[in-house]
């Protein structure tokens, strides 16, 4: 994977973001297999698709591409918020590359990889709307919170301009696409277990270091007042699925 991008196909364009946009894609055309199947390549849109950017002619998952020059931040702009609500609760939502480069020798920095599946309403953040004065008044924005998804579901494939291994990329998205099972509600209870078991920083846990966040989910979860009992649920779905491991007595280990 050459982790340099080329200045190739822009000369029709005059503003700088349409020529980044084709750099960055004929990048991805060139150089990127599929992290969900492993086939060889994916294959750019040429119909200007509303939603996808690319799709794997193998499996025929779809994905979008997001690009930035500069540090990736913990909000990524998207589009429409109704739309990409609509996107969420339907079933061709895309998977996400989040692509971080340097614009000054457009080498790729970071590539990130987002399974579709831990794409919740929680995560999209709604942006006041334009002005009654802009072109587009009243219409409304949204922003990606990255901070909010699970480390799970933010998979490396460009890692401080290192290339990871194709096998443990693929391996990693496997792991975890068992939630798409799920519906959407029951999805949030997986992600928001992920994220209390990330924030705990050793490998061993107990059971009342999760009950430890209680409150927290209390106020996520609102209408549900049996808290605990639901941290034990999702404790075992995610033991069953050989994210954690049940050592006996209220331990658990997590699966590295």
């Amino acid at each position: 994977m050459n982790l340099i991008m080329e200045k190739r196909n822009t000369e029709k364009y005059n503003n700088n973001s349409q020529k980044i946009r084709v750099i960055t894609e004929n990048w991805m055309s060139q150089n990127l297999f599929c992290p969900c199947c492993g086939n060889s390549n994916i294959i750019h849109f040429h119909n200007n698709r509303p939603v996808a950017d690319f799709y794997c002619p193998e499996c025929s998952e779809e994905y979008e591409l997001k690009s930035k020059n500069g540090k990736i931040s913990n909000k990524i702009t998207d589009g429409a918020y109704e739309t990409m609500i609509n996107r969420i609760n339907s079933s061709n939502n895309p998977n996400l590359f989040v692509m971080q480069y340097e614009k000054t020798n457009l080498t790729i920095q970071n590539l990130i990889m987002i399974p579709k599946y831990f794409f919740i309403q929680e995560i999209i953040e709604k942006r006041n709307p334009l002005s009654k004065n802009a072109r587009r008044a009243g219409w409304t924005g949204c922003n990606i919170i990255l901070k909010q998804i699970p480390i799970e579901g933010k998979i490396y494939i460009v890692k401080d301009k290192i290339e990871r291994p194709t096998e443990l990329i693929i391996n990693e998205v496997k792991n975890t696409s068992f939630i798409k099972e799920y519906k959407l509600n029951e999805r949030g209870w997986i992600l928001d277990i992920f994220n209390c078991i990330n924030k705990i920083s050793s490998v061993n846990f107990t059971l009342e270091q999760i009950y430890a966040f209680e409150n927290e989910l209390s106020i996520k979860h609102p209408d549900n007042h049996h808290i605990k009992d639901k941290i034990r649920q999702q404790l075992q779905l995610l033991r069953d699925k050989n994210i954690i491991e049940f050592c006996g007595k209220g331990n658990y280990r997590k699966v590295l």
